[in-house]
């Protein structure tokens, strides 16, 4: 089988372990750096190319696009798709776990647990969305940040209520949500492949950090989970079109709520604190379901 990997940095752990597996298993991988990637977009005839020439016919694609970078790799991924590769994962599910806000709403109409959340665009309703997730502290969001970026914790009403104000003077859309208290700076990620639960880890915050990001020197081991976790972990993957995620959940006094679904998860963290081969199982998914024209949406916004 010929892979597409669509990624910029072919020296990152989780992009050398899955070509380690992918060749390992007989198939021939080629890393591609999504933002060199140019399009001849035709009727007919439409076409890749890469470094001045057409890039060869692919099995199958794996996106790997860095959130910095969406827009332009949700454009490559949807050539690849229009083309009948199969894609990894669609453009259209990771546009929409991209999107906080679009991914809360999808997994709100699914019932799926969620932190209170609130959305507003009128700094007169600033009071009003504060006491509705049920005041300070209280986790504020920008909608485009990832890896624990642009996170912040309002811990006193004052200060709250200063950074919405510092955000909306800045342009910048937020989201509120209430502080799991009782989470204690701890979440899990579950590794979700093919609508199934194949990995999960406990990762707790560095000294005085609520955020758990292992990018934030947060550590990370190996946990069970609750059929309950595992459950609500491959309903947000589910909701979202994913046959690969990261769902990172906290444990709240009303049961499992998602903080985020991730669609180019890392697997240092995971492989390392589980001692599982989760590149592997990537793979394995891949060549169990890769057809050609076979992306759903076949490459639709």
């Amino acid at each position: 089988m010929k892979i597409a990997m669509l990624a910029r940095n072919p020296n990152l752990y989780s992009h050398r372990r899955l070509v380690e597996e992918a060749e390992a298993r007989g198939h021939e991988i080629q890393i591609i750096n999504t933002l060199r990637v140019y399009m001849n977009i035709t009727s007919h005839r439409p076409e890749i190319r890469y470094g001045g020439d057409i890039l060869p016919k692919f099995d199958a694609v794996i996106p790997r696009i860095g959130a910095s970078i969406t827009f332009y790799g949700l454009a490559v991924l949807r050539q690849f798709e229009m083309m009948g590769v199969w894609p990894l994962n669609e453009s259209v599910a990771i546009g929409r776990s991209r999107d906080k806000l679009r991914s809360l709403q999808l997994l709100s109409r699914e019932g799926v647990g969620l932190p209170v959340t609130g959305f507003a665009h009128n700094a007169h309703d600033t009071e009003d969305i504060m006491e509705m997730v049920g005041g300070a502290p209280l986790v504020i969001k920008l909608l485009e940040g990832t890896q624990g970026i642009g996170v912040i914790l309002g811990e006193t009403r004052s200060a709250a209520k200063s950074t919405i104000e510092a955000f909306r003077g800045a342009k910048q859309n937020i989201l509120v949500q209430e502080f799991i208290k009782e989470a204690k700076g701890v979440d899990i990620r579950c590794l979700v492949i093919g609508g199934k639960v194949v990995g999960a880890m406990m990762r707790k915050g560095a000294a005085d950090e609520f955020r758990s990001n292992l990018h934030r020197g947060g550590r990370a081991e190996a946990i069970k989970i609750t059929s309950e976790e595992r459950s609500t972990a491959a309903r947000a993957a589910k909701c979202l079109g994913l046959n690969v995620a990261g769902v990172d959940i906290l444990r709240s006094n009303h049961g499992p709520v998602i903080m985020e679904v991730n669609s180019s998860p890392g697997l240092e963290g995971i492989e390392k604190a589980t001692d599982l081969n989760i590149a592997g199982k990537t793979i394995e998914f891949l060549e169990k379901h890769a057809k050609p024209n076979k992306t759903k949406t076949r490459g639709k916004g």
